[in-house]
């Protein structure tokens, strides 16, 4: 067997050995997960933060809200949880200042998965500035105070902020969980050695790289 073979034939058995390795139970960064090659600043003190990019529009994003609420209630000992709406195209960004505004009248943990159910169950589709105003009152806030909030110079330094932490982040896809600004992980990315895995076992093996990195975060802050 000529030498060049015999190595291309060792490097591609490490390979293989490696990703079989690789588990939701034992992750590794560039499988499971991924490193930034530049870690980004938290503000978490001795926990953790956590931090999920999403969009209300996305369906996967609605379907790991759930599970994901109840994973962060679990954890509030270990974790500083923090969401980050995305803002890719202009037809997006209303969604993405209804949450804003949710989260500056600190009324989200109520509203925030009513927005989904709307969006998803009833079909509401915030379009643009009226459907979203419409939905609020209809949801029981004053249309008032929510519209003086959503039109603020606030919630527009919120959407810079929460669009250069998706540049910086690198966020292609979501739901997106980011921890520690170092590692990245979702349900797609844990299940990434298994194509038949159902949504469900997804959100539970994005759980257990959850956990893994939470504790990899914690050992290294020590």
């Amino acid at each position: 067997m000529p030498p060049l073979f015999k190595i291309m034939l060792a490097l591609a058995l490490a390979s293989a050995g490696a990703s079989a390795a690789a588990s939701p139970e034992q992750p590794a960064s560039g499988a499971e997960y991924v490193t930034l090659a530049e870690t980004q600043n938290t503000d978490a003190g001795q926990k953790i933060e956590v931090t999920e990019f999403f969009a209300y529009y996305c369906p996967h994003c609605a379907s790991f809200e759930p599970v994901l609420a109840e994973w962060v209630k679990k954890n509030s000992d270990k974790i500083v949880f923090k969401r980050v709406h995305l803002g890719h195209t202009p037809a997006v960004v209303p969604q993405q200042r209804l949450y804003y505004t949710l989260e500056s009248m600190g009324i989200a943990p109520q509203y925030h998965p009513k927005v989904f159910t709307a969006m998803h169950e009833q079909r509401v589709r915030f379009g643009n500035d009226e459907q979203v105003f419409d939905w609020a009152a209809g949801a029981g806030i004053d249309r008032a105070a929510f519209t003086t909030a959503y039109r603020s110079f606030g919630i527009q330094a919120k959407l810079a902020r929460a669009n250069a932490m998706v540049a910086a982040y690198k966020v292609q896809d979501w739901p997106k969980i980011a921890i520690a600004g170092r590692y990245l992980t979702s349900p797609t990315q844990a299940s990434v050695g298994e194509s038949e895995a159902t949504a469900a076992q997804q959100h539970q093996m994005a759980l257990q790289v959850m956990d893994h990195l939470v504790a990899k975060a914690a050992a290294e802050k020590k």
